[in-house]
């Protein structure tokens, strides 16, 4: 009597499949994912965040200290005469 079979299982399954439905249950396990995930992310704290931050700082104290460099063709001021 203390633990069930898999045939037991088996039914239970059936019948919350036939109540629900498969549409429905499939929600649900999306909606259940998504309620994990937001609490991991929750758990962690602004770690991720503040490194998505750093990482664009970083970024873009690069892009803004070197310039793209120039062609010597495109520049119209070394012309030799």
């Amino acid at each position: 009597m203390g633990s069930f079979s898999i045939w037991h299982w088996l039914i239970v399954l059936l019948v919350v499949i036939l109540i629900f439905g498969t549409k429905k249950l499939r929600n649900m396990g999306s909606d259940l994912g998504g309620a994990v995930k937001s609490f991991k992310d929750g758990m962690r704290g602004d770690e991720p965040k503040q490194a998505q931050q750093d990482a664009q700082a970083i970024e873009g104290e690069v892009t803004s200290k070197s310039p793209a460099p120039e062609s010597p063709a495109k520049d119209k001021t070394n012309t030799h005469v």
